[in-house]
């Protein structure tokens, strides 16, 4: 049977494998209720001819019951992937390395599971210092590997590798990891075999197949976590949905030179401005972006070192607004000075950003009036209201700090440093700023009940900071002047100590921080409310305050 086809082993449609790549015909028969809207929207990518790595999908169907997923049906497409990319699974000269990543039918960002670098053991390293021709490499996705398969496969927690990169690097919290050279990177890989081998009680798994089985299995059993389920019960999506399973071939940025990892918008998420929005990190794996354990940065470094690598994907992401009729946020590795896309989706956006969207898009006759009309029914001047920071007097607050901005507006509140803390609190009826190291999706449930978040690390698209732009919060990320002491219950800022508790501003429009609780004014954008009135034939909204 052509690995092309789908897998017909039981009554449901959505247990496929199916192929993706330039050559392959669209899988119009089952779309993203079966390959999920990750993978389906990989399909269309490569359909247009734009820069996917081949993969392939195990359906949605496979999720209730992943056992019931012999390897006999998804081998003739690993075949199918060897033979396009001109590699082999666990071969010593010429390996192939895998991404395993999640992908249900509705998007969830950051709540299941992904895995790098697939593939890699003492045995095929050497054949990826041969073919690569670059040491630090090799070193840097090995330890990668062991640490994000133990963390995810194993069960370890992330601390004990984390434990080790702290020894390596001396201590440094602010080092950088990105300038290890490769043997300080072989060293941390030396570590993290003796980490897992303590906290996983065996040997990390030194075959390339049995490593594939196993992230498979992992990333299925991530739709089942309590993130996961929290977002599912958040967003009341069915339990039964599922999600795909994607084995993609690795790109690498960080392969040195002109290589590294972004993520972007095509416009921006919290104003809706017809310009791009994009963080990335240069000899940077993807998972440093939107993990939340890692700050980034915008994109004018990428632009100024590799303009026809931003140029390349500037157009790529113009088709894609055109192809998909909408806002998008994309994943994307630079590899060599080469461009791959490795996801993109509906990007999630603030109502103020929906409306101006929608209203350009249709000025630009990329959707029609039915359309435009149809994404902004709900929006009216209250759902536009912008708030802001009040000056007292006409005398400008000093903030404590700043950060990066991922989404507009103001909130205030007590500061908490975890879930136990803020479900206590706002029981009592008070309003939150949940702070944290990290922008991470573990801490969902906390970010919903706060106002806002504000991390030490972390990307304004991390997959955090998006959930909290979605959620309609708050979300100042990557304030390296932040210093937390989660024992004492204290942050340090600006030179200023103030306690869990304590009141505190983010002001996301700015992207300031203030102790206290600043005075707000609520603003609607009267030239984006006369041009929504105008889209749906109605009097002129009135400018609120």
């Amino acid at each position: 049977m052509s690995a092309d086809r789908a897998v017909a082993t039981s009554t449901d449609a959505r247990r496929v494998v199916r192929l993706i790549h330039a050559a392959a015909p669209l899988p119009e028969d089952c779309g993203a209720a079966a390959l999920g809207s990750k993978a389906w929207n990989l399909a269309r990518m490569a359909a247009l001819g734009l820069p996917v790595p081949p993969a392939f999908v195990l359906g949605t169907g496979w999720c209730a019951e992943p056992g019931a997923l012999d390897e006999a049906a998804w081998r003739p497409a690993l075949a199918e992937l060897e033979r396009l990319s001109g590699l082999r699974l666990g071969d010593t000269r010429h390996p192939l390395l895998l991404s395993v990543r999640s992908g249900a039918p509705v998007s969830m960002p950051g709540m299941m599971e992904t895995l790098l670098d697939i593939g890699l053991t003492e045995t095929t390293l050497p054949g990826l210092l041969r073919v690569s021709g670059h040491p630090r490499l090799a070193w840097d996705a090995f330890r990668r590997l062991i640490a994000g398969y133990g963390e995810v496969v194993a069960g370890i927690d992330a601390r004990h590798f984390d434990a080790d990169l702290d020894a390596v690097r001396g201590g440094c919290d602010a080092c950088d990891e990105r300038a290890l050279d490769f043997a300080a990177l072989r060293a941390l890989a030396a570590r993290h075999l003796d980490t897992y081998r303590r906290e996983a009680g065996e040997a990390f798994p030194q075959d390339a197949h049995e490593q594939l089985r196993q992230a498979i299995a992992a990333v299925f059993a991530s739709w089942h976590a309590d993130k996961a389920r929290t977002y599912r019960a958040m967003h009341g999506l069915a339990e039964d949905m599922g999600t795909a399973v994607t084995v993609q071939r690795m790109v690498f940025g960080n392969a040195g030179g002109l290589s590294g990892a972004g993520v972007g918008f095509t416009r921006d998420p919290s104003s809706g401005e017809p310009r791009p929005w994009v963080d990335f990190l240069f000899n940077a794996q993807g998972e440093d972006v939107v993990s939340g354990r890692r700050s980034a940065y915008g994109h004018d470094e990428l632009a100024a070192v590799a303009p026809a690598v931003w140029q390349a994907l500037l157009d790529a992401t113009a088709r894609l607004e055109r192809a998909f009729g909408d806002m998008q946020d994309f994943e994307f590795t630079v590899q060599q000075g080469v461009l791959h896309l490795l996801q993109t989706r509906t990007g999630k956006r603030t109502p103020r950003a929906a409306a101006r969207i929608a209203l350009d898009l249709f000025d630009e006759g990329v959707i029609d009036a039915e359309t435009a009309r149809a994404r902004t029914a709900t929006l009216d001047a209250r759902a536009l209201a912008e708030h802001r920071i009040a000056n007292a007097d006409g005398v400008a607050l000093v903030p404590l700090g700043h950060a990066a901005s991922a989404a507009s507006g103001v909130a205030c509140g007590e500061i908490v440093f975890d879930e136990a803390r803020a479900r206590a609190r706002r029981a009592a009826g008070a309003k939150l700023i949940l702070v944290r190291q990290d922008a991470e999706t573990r801490d969902l449930a906390a970010l919903e009940l706060a106002e806002g978040l504000l991390t030490r690390r972390g990307a304004r698209t991390s997959h955090a900071a998006v959930v909290a732009r979605q959620l309609g919060k708050v979300c100042l990320v990557g304030c390296e002047a932040l210093r937390l002491d989660e024992a004492e219950r204290t942050l340090e800022i600006g030179g200023h100590i103030l306690r869990e508790g304590e009141l505190l501003t983010l002001d996301g429009n700015e992207g300031a921080i203030h102790a206290g609780a600043a005075a707000v004014v609520e603003i609607v954008p009267q030239d984006l409310l006369v041009r929504l009135d105008a889209l749906h034939g109605r009097g002129v909204g009135v400018l609120q305050s």
